[in-house]
């Protein structure tokens, strides 16, 4: 098959481009800008294109797919052209459902959590020799690649992203997968620029739920009162409910109360524990035991940037996290001080994306970060810009965050003088950005205040 992808560099883009490529097909894609990892990437499966830019002649009638990225406009040329030639174009969700049509499909959905759990699954599944197909939306130890696609593996797992399919499909991704087995974390408000009310967003969670297919399952967190309500919509699935399992905690080792005893983790928070727990479900469902989940989960050792440790030595540790909507960030400071709390705790983070940027929602992020002895909020006034968004100050942060002896910091070089400054030992560091701080070099940084 002959496929070309418009808006390569994305995330989820690139990475089919590259599971296709290893599956045998000719794949081709252009871009107008590629960010690492996915220049990097690209490049070593020579799937970078040679320029940037898109180029509409090189899109020709043999094409048997293009598979259309949320970065390209509804008026890209290439675009444009594919629709002249009469050319199928896909959305990366359409095309995974279309290959996935005869697999049990497990889809993961919530506002938070949902990478860690689809990473935990993937990984006990690793573990007992289960052959499985998989989306997922960061890099996972011992996995290659964040997509996999194959003809004969009788499973699919996918993390189930409430986002846009592409500019000309403007329905949730996960809207796309018609589950077998699914699981919702929980619902927190987002992506207000496209989910512009509370009720909007929690509707597409309504209608995902109503996409599951009859006699499925639907694992839901019941600990969330707006999900609990939900989920009993329908009477025609299995509805398995879960929350905070039992767990203690001893000299800094998390120990998950099962009814086979105590199972030693290398995660922590209650948040995490929460997600084991639901990861544990799906997999009882998919028939593996308990007892063979936690054996196999117990080298489970989280995922890319979250709650990621950069360095820990005799003077304190220093961990990145993904956590930037409020109820991610809320659970990861939770955790951190649950974990650690005889230790100085010193928590940054950046806002970068549209909603937490924008006035009408800071407010969501009242007490999110009470906790930490020192915390900061750092965001670039040319992304404000960017995004068209009226400028902030520091008085609409601190009434926002409800703390005001909070930092407010608006240059990464301040970020570094205002931890320096603060620098004691026995102290635990958080940094949360869905973003880089605009290119803080986490290991220098690191170094430095461990120092």
């Amino acid at each position: 098959m002959k496929v070309h992808f418009i808006a390569i560099g994305g995330s989820a883009m690139h990475n089919l481009a590259i599971a296709l490529k290893i599956n045998g097909h000719i794949v081709s894609g252009s871009d107008d800008e590629i960010f690492e990892p996915s220049r990097s990437r690209l490049a070593d499966h020579k799937l970078l294109p040679s320029r940037y830019g898109w180029y509409p002649e090189e899109i020709s009638e043999d094409i048997d797919a293009i598979i259309l990225g949320m970065h390209a406009r509804i008026d890209n040329p290439e675009l444009l052209r594919a629709k002249e030639l009469g050319l199928k174009i896909y959305s990366y969700p359409e095309f995974l459902y279309h290959h996935s049509k005869n697999k049990k499909r497990v889809v993961i959905g919530g506002s938070h959590g949902k990478t860690t759990i689809t990473a935990i699954i993937m990984h006990v599944l690793r573990k007992l020799n289960f052959d499985f197909d998989y989306l997922v939306g960061s890099k996972i130890k011992d996995f290659d690649v964040m997509v996999r696609l194959s003809e004969d593996a009788p499973i699919m797992i996918f993390e189930g992203d409430e986002y846009l399919s592409s500019p000309i499909d403007l329905r949730p991704k996960f809207h796309w997968y018609a589950p077998d087995i699914a699981l919702i974390s929980g619902i927190a408000w987002d992506h207000i620029n496209v989910f512009p009310t509370w009720a909007n967003y929690v509707n597409q969670f309504e209608k995902f739920i109503s996409l599951i297919n009859k006699g499925g399952s639907l694992i839901y967190n019941e600990e969330d009162s707006v999900l609990k309500k939900i989920a009993i919509s329908r009477s025609d699935i299995d509805t398995i409910p879960y929350s905070i399992p039992k767990y203690t905690i001893r000299n800094g080792v998390n120990f998950m109360i099962t009814d086979n005893g105590e199972a030693e983790l290398k995660l922590f928070g209650a948040h995490n524990m929460m997600n084991i727990y639901g990861a544990q479900l799906v997999c009882k469902q998919l028939g593996i035991s308990q007892k063979d989940f936690y054996a196999s989960v117990a080298s489970f050792e989280g995922t890319a940037n979250r709650l990621e440790l950069v360095l820990s030595n005799g003077n304190g540790r220093f961990y990145k996290d993904f956590a930037h909507a409020p109820s991610k960030v809320g659970a990861t400071v939770k955790a951190v001080r649950e974990q650690f709390p005889d230790m100085n705790f010193v928590a940054c983070l950046e806002l970068h994306t549209f909603s937490s940027l924008n006035k009408k929602f800071i407010s969501e992020y009242q007490g999110a970060l009470d906790s930490p002895d020192h915390a900061c909020v750092y965001y670039n006034e040319h992304t404000l810009s960017m995004k068209r968004l009226p400028p902030l100050n520091s008085k609409d942060v601190n009434e926002a965050f409800s703390r005001d002896d909070m930092k407010v910091i608006v240059t990464s070089k301040d970020i570094v003088s205002w931890l320096t400054k603060i620098k004691e030992p026995n102290t635990v560091y958080l940094m949360m950005s869905s973003g880089n701080f605009d290119g803080l070099n986490f290991n220098e940084l690191a170094t430095q205040l461990l120092s």
